[in-house]
């Protein structure tokens, strides 16, 4: 009987013949690849973490993402999922992808899914945080925020985001991207500020968020922070469904997905 071939380094499997949905969550430092999506002349992170899983499982293996993140995006809580044969337990796969991935992305934990469950199409929300340093950033953070050394009114912006929690049509806060979309409508459950001295965190919670919506409704608030823009202008921006000058992608590097939710069970 002839022995399967394997990529090198990978761990044989043999006599394993049935096939897993495995589920993981991923935290990553964006600023090291294009984007999480898989890409041909760029390096992302889908295929970083496909080619360790190449060399692992001795196959060819495509992962699932709950989303993608542009170029610059950060992530505490990425989820995918994969379908493979592995005989050894979660914990030996988790070791054998943690020793081979490279700086700037760990696999936080690995388990068996249901067969039916989805990263992308199982998810209910997303969770991201936004960092705005109002203050110049020394090197060891300028990777990780935004430094905005001028004044910004918080009470204000909190005004505006008070406007633009519930259930709304974003199109007004989101690019366009070529993808075909039924809707434009989210309810966005959370948009909050959390201030720490010159730090400050702006929580956003949906069920799910439009091509740069996040970032958007960021630059929209931090105008209406520095004086571009009255809370009562962003209501109106967001009734016209038409995306204005006044919004403004706010730079990726400040923009982390934190936590993807799903059903409990799933």
């Amino acid at each position: 009987m002839g022995s399967r071939e394997h990529a090198p380094g990978a761990i044989a499997v043999s006599g394993a013949t049935d096939t897993t949905r495995w589920r993981a969550v991923v935290a990553y430092d964006g600023g090291l690849f294009h984007g999480w999506q898989s890409q041909a002349n760029a390096t992302s992170v889908q295929d970083s973490i496909e080619a360790v899983l190449a060399g692992v499982l001795g196959v060819a293996t495509r992962i699932h993402g709950s989303g993608r993140t542009d170029a610059g995006v950060h992530a505490l809580g990425q989820v995918f999922h994969f379908d493979a044969t592995w005989r050894h337990g979660p914990e030996r796969l988790l070791a054998a992808v943690s020793s081979r991935l490279p700086p700037g992305i760990l696999v936080k934990t690995l388990r068996r899914a249901r067969p039916e469950f989805h990263a992308r199409f199982s998810a209910v929300g997303k969770r991201y945080h936004y960092r705005l340093l109002l203050d110049r950033a020394d090197p060891f953070e300028a990777r990780w925020c935004w430094a905005y050394p001028r004044g910004l009114d918080l009470a204000r912006m909190q005004a505006a985001a008070t406007v633009l929690t519930g259930r709304h049509d974003f199109a007004a806060f989101c690019a366009q991207n070529g993808d075909e979309r039924e809707t434009t409508v989210r309810e966005l459950r959370r948009l909050e500020l959390r201030r720490s001295g010159r730090r400050v965190k702006i929580v956003l919670e949906a069920d799910g968020f439009l091509y740069k919506m996040a970032r958007s409704l960021v630059g929209a608030i931090v105008n209406v922070g520095r004086g571009a823009l009255e809370p009562a202008e962003v209501e109106a921006l967001l009734l016209s469904a038409q995306r204005p000058p006044e919004v403004f992608t706010a730079p990726a590097q400040g923009l982390f997905l934190e936590r993807v939710f799903y059903p409990r069970g799933a």
